[in-house]
């Protein structure tokens, strides 16, 4: 009886796990809510106003990278105001849609529908 028990419950902490380790992001809902990252990843040649900065192209990123860094926004390790601003206004969930859908385009694929990111 309790060599079964444990069975179980060891069964149950395995498919606990797994189904935190294997959760990720979803691309087709990361396309809709990337809206906010054109309005300055998406155009061409773009560097803010204040603070000067040239605005890195975010396509074809490492999905991890993407997921990270706007974490680091979020807790204050990097600082840049429109991005913590951004960061803040994110799920989880949601971070990890748009780093997925991010993730998955190539800059090729960027300039033949004219969008940068």
């Amino acid at each position: 009886m309790t060599r079964s028990m444990l069975t179980v419950a060891l069964m149950a902490g395995c498919v606990c796990f797994a189904s935190t380790a294997l959760a990720k992001g979803d691309a087709a809902q990361g396309k809709f809510e990337v809206y906010s990252c054109h309005g300055c990843h998406g155009v061409p040649g773009y560097e803010s106003a204040y603070p000067q900065y040239h605005v890195p192209r975010i396509a074809g990123q490492n999905e991890q990278y993407i997921i990270d860094a706007l974490n680091e926004y979020r807790s204050g390790a990097r600082k840049y105001p429109t991005m913590s601003a951004q960061a803040h206004s994110l799920t989880e969930q949601q971070i990890e849609n748009i780093a997925a859908y991010l993730s998955s385009l190539a800059p090729k694929q960027l300039h033949e529908n004219s969008q940068e990111y």
